[in-house]
């Protein structure tokens, strides 16, 4: 069986919004999500400079709107290397940390889940928001 391991994608614009998705290998058990595990600059790197220089040469010129999603096995905490690449792209870091955040898009028929208000940014398992 043929590996799949050098196919790649070629890019090629064919609308107005660009998604990106940095997957993980699953090398990375659940319990150590939380913290970047793994160098992945190098290849964040490589996909940071053809983003650019795919707006310098006007392929991405038409792009209103993009978005980048990384898993946790992909380095070991998803929303980290998500700012990881905001940064080699120019953009500023999304902040969070251990403290909580109010959901302000709670109405009055969303009284049964006032408790689910508070939600944690801290995120180490899929669990933790169901806690």
């Amino acid at each position: 069986m043929e590996s799949t391991a050098d196919i790649r994608t070629p890019p090629i614009v064919t609308s107005d919004f660009v998604y990106v998705r940095l997957i993980g290998d699953r090398s990375i058990h659940e319990k150590d999500f939380g913290r970047i595990q793994i160098d992945r600059i190098k290849e964040m790197k490589k996909v940071a400079r053809n983003f650019n220089d795919d707006t310098d040469r006007g392929n991405m010129s038409g792009i209103k709107f993009s978005i980048v999603a990384a898993n946790n096995h992909y380095a070991g905490f998803g929303p980290g290397t998500v700012n990881v690449f905001r940064q080699l792209i120019g953009l500023e870091e999304v902040k969070w940390g251990d403290e909580y955040v109010y959901k302000d898009d709670l109405g009055k028929d969303d009284d049964a889940r006032l408790d689910r208000r508070i939600i944690r940014t801290k995120q180490t398992s899929l669990s933790d928001f169901f806690k």
